[in-house]
């Protein structure tokens, strides 16, 4: 489909490349613009739909668009979640059923961060997530950070009008969980 001299091309996404997934995978949203330029070309749509499980390749996907000056408008399309409440995954089929029990924890604590972000600081939310995983044996956090919406950049303090979103991976039986919830 791409012929065999396809090389992902540099992208620049205004920062928004460099935050959590980006930083933790360089290189990843090169591919992603990519594939996504090629295949915006080819089929052209008007609109695209993107879920916000993976929020910051929404958003990266938006910028794409922007900065390509493409006619297509890009929707996001909330989180399918599980009866339990897990994010809807194909990573999901890697868990054992014990394992896919236990993985509720993930939407568990944003829960619980997002009631405790309405009367606490930045700081205080985190620390209180990472101590919820420091105490749980079964899942290892990579990292959970509050970010603005906009910018995907971590805040380190409230804005009034401002939105902000969690953003979570953790790993249980070796498998790479992400997911995400707006807090304001």
């Amino acid at each position: 489909m791409y012929g065999n001299s396809t090389v992902a091309k540099s992208y620049k996404y205004d920062g928004l490349e460099q935050v959590m997934e980006g930083a933790n995978r360089p290189g990843h949203f090169d591919g992603v613009g990519t594939i996504l330029e090629f295949l915006f070309q080819k089929v052209q749509p008007d609109h695209a739909y993107f879920g916000e499980k993976d929020f910051q390749q929404l958003q990266i996907v938006k910028k794409l668009v922007e900065k390509l000056h493409l006619p297509i408008q890009i929707i996001g399309c909330p989180i399918k979640r599980e009866m339990n409440g897990l994010a809807m995954s194909s990573r999901n089929e890697r868990l054992s059923p014990k394992a896919r029990k236990e993985a509720i924890f993930i939407i568990q604590s944003l829960e619980k961060a997002k009631e405790h972000f309405k009367n606490h600081s930045i700081n205080d939310t985190v620390e209180m997530v990472q101590k919820l995983y420091t105490e749980n044996k079964n899942l290892e956090l990579e990292y959970f950070t509050i970010a603005s919406e906009e910018t995907l950049v971590p805040v380190k303090r409230k804005y009034h009008k401002h939105t902000y979103r969690a953003f979570i991976v953790a790993h249980l039986e070796g498998v790479r969980l992400i997911d995400n919830m707006r807090l304001s």
